[in-house]
């Protein structure tokens, strides 16, 4: 309960896929250094009021942080070192295009140990609908030249696509099963506002699967994974074995502590017995301007109630194998969890309670968040 995870963001990706609704920007050519510094002051600042013990994860997201060259990514690790420490053990993931695989080696000597590649399908049909920029050969190219840096690798692949069948999927995921990789993430293909896909859906122009056939995707998903020995641990992630798990993600999904730092960056401490939510700046020439001028990026830093602290851990940690912790949520909301929901949910099949934990089925997995939203009443 006691890990930190650190999130660094880099906004800036060589072209903004159709499907995606993160915090980017297309990247210009301009210098990366005011970013760099400012994300370290914003670290700094962090260690400084919050927390200065170890981080047991490093995770440089995007964007796209694969655009950055090996002695720019040493930089950022080396200023979470100097202000927080990181553990020995302390996993670094680097989410990496598979068009960046000429930076893969410098990018591991600089202290990468983990590289999480965007492949997100094997298919160059489905790569072209999807926006991106590399075809399926790249994509195993990639996968290879990371394995090869002697670093782990996850993958992560799109599924639920328009016109995706149920053959092809098997097909797809049981290659990728058969790569140099001990995790992979695997998303069902959503539709999220104020993207290019929103729009040519409401145009008629795109129609993904129903839930109907979206469900029988995941059930196939969750067979073909157990069979290669990837165990689902998350809904969406599969590893080879509790070693393979992606910790910094755990700490999400635990609740834990993370600090979030870089345009757009979200974050969740521990501090003077309460849990606080900091946002940052999400333009980066703002998020620049507000650590120069105030020492930190940040936009919002709010301190949860122990209701919202409550409802963040039971949607959280239903998304996990190991399930929801009926004490620690009984002390945050005051209140166990709804007799009368936990009996009917696990009588209709969607969950398992051992008294110590609410754990979703794998029916109950489909509909995770509406047995969130049961449990809280």
């Amino acid at each position: 309960m006691n890990e930190l995870g650190i999130y660094v963001h880099w906004p800036y990706c060589a072209a903004i896929c159709p499907y995606c609704d993160f915090n980017v920007y297309r990247a210009r050519g301009a210098s990366n250094a005011p970013l760099i510094d400012a994300i370290e002051a914003d670290l700094a600042t962090h260690a400084k009021r919050y927390t200065q013990r170890n981080a047991q994860s490093l995770f440089l997201g995007g964007g796209t942080p694969s655009l950055l060259r090996g002695d720019e990514v040493a930089r950022l690790i080396d200023a979470a070192r100097c202000t927080f420490g990181l553990a020995a053990d302390c996993e670094i993931t680097l989410e990496a295009n598979p068009e960046d695989v000429a930076l893969f080696a410098e990018q591991a000597a600089a202290g990468v140990n983990r590289f999480s590649i965007g492949a997100q399908a094997f298919d160059d049909d489905a790569l072209k609908a999807l926006g991106r920029c590399h075809d399926s050969a790249s994509a195993l190219r990639a996968i290879e030249a990371a394995a090869a840096t002697g670093q782990r690798v996850s993958l992560d692949l799109i599924y639920a696509r328009e016109g995706q069948s149920a053959e092809a999927w098997r097909a797809e995921l049981e290659q990728a099963l058969k790569l140099p990789v001990e995790h992979v993430s695997l998303y069902q293909l959503t539709i999220e506002a104020e993207t290019a896909f929103a729009r040519r859906v409401a145009r008629g122009q795109l129609t993904p699967p129903d839930q109907e056939a979206a469900a029988t995707l995941y059930e196939l998903t969750q067979e073909v994974c157990e069979a290669a020995g990837f165990s689902a641990y998350e809904i969406s992630n599969h590893a080879r074995g509790p070693a393979a798990q992606a910790r910094h993600n755990l700490i999400y999904w635990r609740s834990g502590d993370w600090i979030g730092v870089g345009p757009g960056a979200h974050g969740r401490v521990t501090h003077d017995r309460a849990r606080v939510a900091l946002e940052a700046q999400r333009r980066p020439a703002d998020y620049i301007d507000a650590v120069r001028e105030n020492g930190v990026g940040w936009i919002t830093e709010a301190r949860l109630t122990d209701e919202e602290a409550a409802d963040e851990l039971l949607i959280m940690g239903l998304r996990t194998h190991e399930g929801v912790d009926a004490d620690r949520f009984a002390a945050l909301r005051g209140r166990p969890f709804n007799a009368d929901a936990v009996a009917w949910l696990e009588q209709q099949g969607f969950i398992v309670h051992d008294g110590a934990r609410i754990r979703l089925t794998q029916a109950g997995r489909l509909i995770a968040n509406t047995i969130a939203a049961e449990l809280a009443v």
